[in-house]
């Protein structure tokens, strides 16, 4: 007999996504270059935005822990249509179903994508976004999410934040299941961080390079 699990309360760690989907590590520099090399110069334009869009987040985060919520707005959607994601070009998915049969089990792992950004059927960005508490516990379940991609041999990209840090991950299905991750990102840490432009830089380069 089939058993459909939450992927919320069944994947919690690191191991669990990694035994479940038999997934690797990946620290070949080559695997996950989009974070680190030939990232795009930003005009003034759009430094003046990102700076916008600090301000005011900071105005909010210094009042206390901010919802899920009130970080998607304040933080997640206004950086995505900085970028160009709200473009008719794309399609914008929020909580998502996905599930995942596992090899060998009776077992289908089953759950919701917080914001999904598709083109043409391929899977561009896969974002997990979780209240101000350390935005790496959202890890496990995003990788979980992102081995739902229905085109397994093409890499999928995703992006855990908390409003306060962000991490990048890649991963891939086939012929091996492999992931890696970006350094974090912490857009307060230290004082005067630019962090928040260089998240910018990174999801322009994530559009240019398969958007």
């Amino acid at each position: 007999m089939v058993v459909t699990l939450p992927i919320s309360k069944t994947i919690l760690a690191i191991a669990d996504v990694e035994d479940k989907f038999q997934l690797l590590p990946c620290t070949a520099p080559t695997f996950f270059r989009e974070w680190q090399e030939n990232l795009p110069e930003l005009t003034e334009i759009e430094y003046a935005a990102i700076d916008r869009l600090l301000v005011r987040f900071a105005a909010h985060r210094r009042r206390g822990i901010l919802a899920e919520g009130a970080v998607d707005k304040l933080m997640i959607s206004p950086l995505l249509d900085l970028v160009g994601f709200y473009e008719p070009e794309y399609e914008v998915r929020t909580e998502e179903s996905v599930e995942f049969a596992l090899e060998g089990d009776e077992e289908v792992l089953r759950g919701r994508i917080d914001t999904l950004i598709v083109r043409e059927k391929l899977w561009i960005l896969v974002i997990e976004a979780k209240r101000t508490i350390m935005a790496s516990l959202a890890m496990p379940q995003a990788l979980s999410y992102m081995m739902c991609n229905p085109q397994p041999d093409i890499p999928s990209f995703g992006l855990i934040t908390n409003g306060d840090e962000f991490i990048f991950l890649k991963a891939i299905s086939k012929p091996t299941p492999l992931y890696s991750a970006s350094r974090l990102y912490s857009i307060f840490f230290p004082t005067g961080s630019q962090d928040l432009a260089e998240v910018f830089r990174v999801l322009k380069k994530i559009k240019e390079q398969i958007g």
